[in-house]
C-alpha cells in the first residue's frame, strides 16, 4: 500500500471519529436531564393564561424528567421581580423561567432602573402562543370595537390591563382613536382585574382567553375582538382585531422559558428539548386547546430570534406610544 493511499485512509479515520465526536456532544446535549426539582418561576400572579399553560407544561416536565417541577409565582413590578429572581439564581439549569412577549419592554418602563432583562437572560424554548382579547362588561351599550369607541367619546372609560403588551396596545388605542379622557389601569393581576370590570368599576380590558372566557359564557362580559389576523377557534364567531379595526393587536401572545445568562450550552439544549416533548403531551394539548393556545417548541435559537424581534418591534412601538 502506498503512502498516499494510507494517508488517505487515515484522512477517512480521523474524519469517523471528528464525526463520531459530533454526534456524541450532540446526543449529550439533547439528553441533559436534571437530577433533582426544578423550580419554573412565574412572575404574575396564579389563576391566569400564563399560570393555566406554565403548570401543564411543569407536569409534562416532571413526567419527562422524573424530577419534581414545582411552579413559583413570584408577582409583582410587571414581572420584574420573579424575572429577577431568575436572573439572580445559578445558571444551572434548575431555576427557570416562564415569560411573554411583554419582557421586552420592561426596560422602557418610566420606572424601570437596571440593566435590560433580556440581556440577562438565555432564551431557551418558546411553548405557546395565546391570543388576548378586547372585552367589555355585558351592560355597556355597545358590540363592537367601533360602538366602544363612540361611547368612550362621548362617556368616561377606563381600560384595565395586566401586563405591558396590553398596556402598550390600550395607550396604542386611546392615540389613535384620539379618546383623550380613556384612562388605561395596569392591574397585578387578572384576578383583580376581572373582578372590577364584572362589576364595572372598569370598563373594557385587555385579557387572555382563559379569563374571559366564563365571563364571557355567563353573559357578564362581551367580547369585541380577539387579537390576531384570523378568529380564534375558541370564540369563531367574535371578530379578529385586523377585522375590528386594531391593527396593532394583530400578533398573540407568546410564551416561553428562559434561563439564567451563562447557563451551559448543553443544558440549555437539553430543556429546549424537553419543552418540544412537553407540547405534545395530552395533557398539554388539552390545556392549551381549552384555552386556545398553539403550541410551538422551538429550538434556542429560534427562540432568540422570536426575543430580537419581538424587541425591536415594541421598541418602535414605544417611542410612538410612551408607556404612562
Amino acid at each position: 500500500m502506498t503512502f498516499a493511499k494510507l494517508r488517505y485512509r487515515g484522512t477517512l479515520v480521523l474524519a469517523f471519529i471528528a464525526a463520531l465526536g459530533a454526534a456524541s456532544i450532540a446526543h449529550a446535549q439533547a439528553t441533559w436531564k436534571p437530577d433533582r426539582q426544578v423550580t419554573l418561576v412565574v412572575p404574575y400572579s396564579p389563576g391566569g393564561g400564563t399560570d393555566a399553560q406554565s403548570r401543564a407544561v411543569a407536569r409534562e416536565l416532571q413526567r419527562f424528567w422524573g424530577q419534581t417541577v414545582i411552579v413559583d409565582n413570584t408577582a409583582g413590578a410587571d414581572g420584574l421581580i420573579g424575572t429577577r429572581k431568575v436572573i439572580e439564581s445559578k445558571p444551572d439549569g434548575y431555576t427557570l423561567l416562564v415569560q411573554l412577549n411583554s419582557l421586552t419592554l420592561l426596560k422602557h418602563l418610566p420606572t424601570f432602573k437596571g440593566t435590560d432583562p433580556v440581556a440577562q437572560l438565555v432564551p431557551v424554548s418558546a411553548f405557546a402562543a395565546l391570543p388576548v382579547v378586547v372585552v367589555a362588561n355585558a351592560k355597556l351599550p355597545i358590540k363592537t370595537v367601533a360602538e366602544l369607541t363612540s361611547y368612550c367619546k362621548a362617556n368616561p372609560c377606563s381600560f384595565g390591563t395586566t401586563e405591558n403588551v396590553a398596556r402598550l396596545q390600550a395607550q396604542m388605542y386611546k392615540a389613535e382613536t384620539g379618546i383623550d379622557n380613556l384612562v388605561v389601569v395596569n392591574y397585578k393581576g387578572g384576578g383583580q382585574l376581572i373582578t372590577d370590570l364584572v362589576a364595572n368599576h372598569v370598563n373594557v380590558a385587555i385579557m387572555g382567553i382563559t379569563a374571559a372566557l366564563p365571563h364571557y359564557k355567563s353573559g357578564a362580559l362581551r367580547v369585541l375582538a380577539s387579537a390576531g389576523k384570523k378568529r380564534s377557534p375558541v370564540m369563531p364567531e367574535v371578530p379578529s382585531a385586523l377585522e375590528a379595526g386594531m391593527p396593532g393587536m394583530d400578533e398573540p401572545i407568546w410564551y416561553g422559558v428562559f434561563a439564567p445568562k451563562d447557563t451551559p450550552a448543553n443544558i440549555v439544549q437539553g430543556i429546549a428539548a424537553a419543552v418540544r416533548e412537553a407540547v405534545k403531551g395530552d395533557e398539554v394539548k388539552k390545556t392549551f386547546a381549552t384555552l386556545g393556545s398553539d403550541a410551538i417548541g422551538n429550538s434556542p435559537a429560534e427562540f432568540a430570534t422570536m426575543v430580537k424581534e419581538e424587541g425591536d418591534r415594541m421598541g418602535a412601538l414605544v417611542k410612538r406610544f410612551p408607556i404612562e
